[in-house]
């Protein structure tokens, strides 16, 4: 029993920090998650992670809390992933808690607005970083490189040409022509 608690509470302390000291949101927070849950802890593998990645950002609530979630039961079952999701919550509800009773005030201090200058630049950074990385682990396949080189060249394109389309519908999209393409694929297999 005493293992069980270590765990959860080392569960619970990992996701604490990681929503406490990552801005930016689920994305930026993904490097993160990927390097203490994968390469300090071991509690998932690469393939884990690039998996709970899109799972996470094809359900339903915050990716970074989704992957939470997930890491929470895969290591301690339903009670740890009760435990790292209230580990990543609970520093930004403290946290907009807090500002939400100063937030016209929050925002007149000339000190936060250049902190947070420099804090954007660092979440571009650590999201590019996440994509850059998604992007080596991933399987060598035509496919995968064909699906990757479209998606990126369409969402650049989409951003440039301010066209409001969500990055979601492009992986749905995605997934449907994979879908097809391993389902004709299969076909004509069998029919060889």
């Amino acid at each position: 029993m005493k293992k069980d608690w270590n765990i959860l509470i080392k569960l619970f302390m990992v996701f604490f920090k990681i929503g406490a000291f990552t801005f930016g949101g689920g994305y930026a927070m993904f490097s993160l998650i990927e390097h203490v849950c994968v390469d300090e802890k071991k509690w998932i593998t690469h393939e884990d992670m690039m998996n709970v990645t899109v799972i996470a950002e094809s359900t339903p609530g915050p990716v970074a809390i989704n992957c939470a979630t997930f890491v929470g039961y895969r290591v301690a079952g339903v009670t740890g992933a009760v435990i790292a999701t209230l580990g990543m919550v609970l520093p930004s509800f403290a946290i907009i808690l807090v500002i939400a009773n100063f937030l016209d005030r929050f925002l007149e201090i000339e000190l936060i607005r250049k902190a947070f200058l420099g804090i954007k630049a660092g979440v571009g950074f650590l999201i590019f970083t996440t994509g850059i990385n998604m992007f080596k682990k991933m399987k060598k396949t035509k496919m995968n490189y064909v699906f990757s080189g479209i998606s990126f060249a369409a969402l650049l394109l989409i951003d440039f040409l301010a066209i409001r389309f969500s990055a979601v519908l492009v992986m749905l999209i995605c997934g449907l022509i994979s879908l097809s393409v391993f389902i004709l694929s299969g076909r004509r297999e069998g029919e060889i």
